[in-house]
């Protein structure tokens, strides 16, 4: 998704209400109840909240230009990375094999094989349509942060195809791109 993203994919910038930052507020409280003790730190009140939108259907949340969470559509807000690397255990995580980990760095989807082999692992509380930590075996940081395709009961049962949306990963154009400017 953020492959080859760069300042020219953003087509606005609007400073959103105070009603509208809200809404924002809640809905990450509510996917992130790990984030709630630093949500204040994180987005303060009193400073203004950018959103950023992009082309593709993608929405940036910028705090001091600086970004934080997006999302595509109306889907849940993820974390950058950036962010998850600071509050490592907000979301999720499934852990890939090292085979695995040159694509994932590369962009690639996560499938099934390298979740289910013996250096992958899988909480098997995640849901279908997740975001997700992926984790890497042996490293101590997330690679990537990824919106699950099927349950991790269903990806072990199947074991076939796409487990993963590969969203966001290191070195691509959101991890680049540390402020907004």
């Amino acid at each position: 998704m953020f492959k080859k993203f760069s300042y020219e994919e953003v087509s606005s910038q609007n400073q959103v209400k105070a009603s509208v930052q809200r809404k924002i507020r809640q809905s990450i409280a509510e996917e992130y109840p790990g984030l709630e003790p630093v949500l204040d730190d994180l987005l303060p009140k009193k400073s203004p909240l950018i959103v950023a939108k992009c082309q593709n259907h993608l929405n940036l949340v910028l705090v001091n230009n600086v970004p934080l969470f997006f999302n595509v559509r109306d889907g849940p807000y993820m974390p950058t990375l950036r962010l998850l690397h600071q509050y490592p255990d907000i979301m999720k995580k499934l852990q890939v094999d090292r085979g695995a980990i040159k694509f994932v760095l590369a962009g690639a989807n996560i499938m099934c094989p390298g979740l289910t082999s013996p250096g992958g692992a899988l909480d098997d509380e995640v849901d279908a349509e997740t975001p997700v930590a992926i984790m890497a075996e042996g490293k101590q940081h997330a690679l990537a942060i990824g919106f699950t395709k099927m349950s991790a009961k269903e990806i072990r049962a199947i074991n076939k195809g796409i487990g993963v949306d590969n969203m966001h990963y290191l070195n691509d154009g959101l991890w680049k791109m540390e402020r907004l400017d």
